[in-house]
């Protein structure tokens, strides 16, 4: 019994501190806690969301890890960026925690993906990823979402890997991946059409890596893309 309340804390704190996590984000989000000002301490924090000290930590070390807030030896954590309202308007209640560690599974996977898909690729991969890619500018040339297209781009990326373990660790979080999806390409729907055009070029980026067999060329621009849509969530 004791083995089975010690393997299920973690799990506990971690959904504990998701919520809390999105609860001072959502005060951000509101303006609350306006760009440049300095958060409650953690007493306070602690007592206004009832929570122990640790389940804050890591709320507010996630935070720093999305440039939400950072840090000042000494002084305390700083708002460093607001992200917008349709944030909280696409992500599913919830789910925002989820959808950033989603993104990080995803530069590993992906990354090591692309690598690989630079080596093995077939021609008949090169064209899927091609077609993937025109449907993907047909969406951005026409303002239309594009999650399909972008997910069939990188579903194409990992089968080109010749390794169906890239897939199948995908397929595992396909729901998380797609939900991250919806999220980044409606937010960049309420941007300039610049956005989705910069999105659009770190896709080609990876694409042309993948054509020519850089490995270390495609790895790096999948992680960067991938990070990139991580960070985009929280530009405000």
């Amino acid at each position: 019994m004791p083995r089975t309340v010690a393997a299920e804390k973690p799990v506990r704190d971690r959904t504990l501190s998701d919520s809390v996590y999105e609860r001072i984000l959502a005060m951000i989000v509101s303006g609350e806690f306006p760009v440049g000002d300095k958060l409650p301490t953690e007493h306070a924090l602690c007592s206004q969301l009832e929570v122990s000290r640790p389940v804050l930590r890591q709320a507010l070390t996630q935070l720093r890890d999305d440039g939400v807030i950072v840090s000042r030896q000494g002084s305390g954590s700083f708002v460093q960026q607001r992200p917008e309202v349709a944030v909280l308007d696409f992500a599913p209640i919830g789910s925002i925690a989820d959808i950033q560690r989603t993104f990080e599974f995803r530069a590993g996977i992906e990354g090591e993906a692309a690598y690989l898909a630079a080596q093995r690729r077939t021609e008949n991969d090169v064209k899927r990823l091609y077609n993937a890619l025109v449907e993907l500018d047909r969406c951005v040339k026409e303002g239309e979402l594009g999650v399909n297209a972008d997910e069939a781009f990188h579903s194409a990326v990992c089968a080109a890997s010749d390794n169906q373990y890239f897939l199948a660790a995908r397929n595992s979080i396909k729901t998380n991946i797609l939900t991250g999806m919806n999220l980044t390409r409606n937010l960049s729907l309420t941007k300039p059409q610049e956005r989705l055009e910069l999105v659009q070029q770190e896709h080609y980026k990876i694409y042309h890596a993948i054509e020519k067999r850089d490995q270390d060329g495609a790895r790096d621009a999948m992680r960067a893309h991938v990070e990139n849509a991580r960070k985009r969530v929280f530009e405000g």
